[in-house]
């Protein structure tokens, strides 16, 4: 079975690559060990991503914005503040005047994962440009001087000139290709949990910065019963985390009031707590011969900012770009000259993005009175300057550097 490229991983990054190919007339063969219809049940992934603005501009461009549209909530503002008593510095992405004033709509929208997923597969399943396999694993892949064969485990053969990892942070086919790894790990364990509350949180996510960790509360759609809901990512040290998962729905909630400071009046827990261990890791490459690696297969970051599956799409925007424009050339699809200007493209962005939220997370997690004094003082400089302000807005919103077309609106 022959196809532009072979996409090893079904999940977020992996199938909205093969729908912006598919939307650009490039076919796929997208390979997943696990059965995709599984993926969508509420207790499989309870996590919800925001999804910033140029990355929703490209859902929209590829035929994915109805999920947005109908599944996801706007963040108009970013509340940042050392601690709940301090001084917050708040983007603000509704501001008509003053050092807010951008015009740039939201900076982000919120979305629970199962529903991207479903989006997705519908997708994938509906496009004409894509086979999907799955659950399907692959015994043999061979990457030759003149196009790579998979020979999946039920005898099926697929071929492509290229072939793209897309599968997740613990990457077989990056390890199989001898690609080397940067890593560490955060003493730190992300909680991720689900709330109602009593007083309506108009479209604000709030970052509080604690010494053990950042504490996010990320606006969500309305629960069906209309009560006022956020999703909550809590990162705590790893000695406390075993401890804070035993915590019942009660305990849970008072432990996270205690943290909010009443920001949005009595809490209540409505999911079942998730435990994710937080670590960095970046690969010394993006490119094999014939070879290409994406999303968490080509780096993975701290949640500080909330920005790893977005790094992942942009990786998605630049990499589409760069196929369609050589096959509308009539270049070989995986040859050096195509993979060498995806890596060049991504690399540097996704390494300063890196290496500010690792910066960010050891800064706050600095203990003592003059570290948190000189972190207030730098939130407070961010507030009074409105160039600044609206630098760090158009980043959330994923807006500056050298944008791929899609993540501007745009179709190629």
């Amino acid at each position: 079975m022959q196809s532009d490229v072979i996409i090893i991983g079904g999940g977020l990054v992996g199938m909205t690559l093969a729908l912006a190919l598919d939307a650009h007339g490039l076919s796929s063969a997208v390979v997943d060990a696990a059965d995709l219809d599984a993926t969508l049940a509420l207790g499989f992934d309870g996590r919800a991503t925001a999804i910033a603005s140029a990355s929703a501009a490209m859902f929209h461009a590829i035929g994915l914005g109805g999920v947005l549209d109908d599944q996801s909530c706007p963040i108009h503002r970013i509340r940042v503040s050392d601690g709940i008593t301090t001084k917050p510095l708040i983007f603000d992405a509704l501001a008509t005047d003053g050092p807010d004033a951008s015009g740039g709509g939201a900076l982000g929208h919120m979305v629970e994962n199962r529903h991207l997923r479903a989006a997705l597969l519908n997708g994938g399943r509906a496009a004409a440009g894509i086979a999907l396999h799955a659950p399907a694993t692959a015994t043999s892949i061979v990457r030759a001087e003149h196009g790579v064969t998979v020979t999946l485990a039920d005898g099926t053969v697929l071929t492509a000139p290229l072939l793209i990892a897309a599968d997740g942070r613990r990457s077989k086919i990056r390890d199989g290709a001898g690609i080397a790894v940067a890593r560490w790990t955060y003493p730190q364990t992300a909680i991720v949990t689900m709330i109602e509350h009593a007083e309506p949180h108009d479209n604000t996510a709030f970052e509080l910065f604690y010494p053990t960790g950042p504490f996010a509360i990320l606006p969500m759609q309305p629960s069906p019963g209309g009560g006022h809901r956020s999703a909550i990512v809590w990162t705590v040290e790893n000695d406390a985390a075993a401890g804070t998962m035993k915590l019942g729905l009660r305990g849970l909630a008072a432990e996270i009031e205690a943290r909010i400071g009443g920001l949005l009046g009595a809490v209540t827990v409505i999911a079942p707590a998730a435990s994710y261990p937080l670590g960095y890791h970046h690969a010394a490459t993006y490119t094999a011969d014939r070879l290409v690696l994406i999303g968490d297969a080509a780096h993975g970051i701290h949640p500080i900012a909330g920005q790893g599956l977005n790094m992942g799409l942009r990786d998605v925007a630049a990499l589409t770009e760069v196929l369609v424009d050589s096959a509308r050339l009539g270049l070989d699809l995986g040859a050096p000259a195509v993979t060498a200007r995806y890596s060049a493209w991504r690399r540097l962005d996704n390494s300063m993005v890196g290496s500010v939220t690792d910066g960010l997370n050891r800064l706050f997690a600095l203990k003592g009175r003059v570290p948190a004094a000189a972190r207030r003082f730098g939130l407070a400089a961010v507030e009074r300057v409105p160039l600044l302000k609206r630098r760090f807005m158009a980043e959330a919103r994923g807006e500056t550097g050298d944008r791929p077309k899609l993540l501007t609106g745009t179709a190629l």
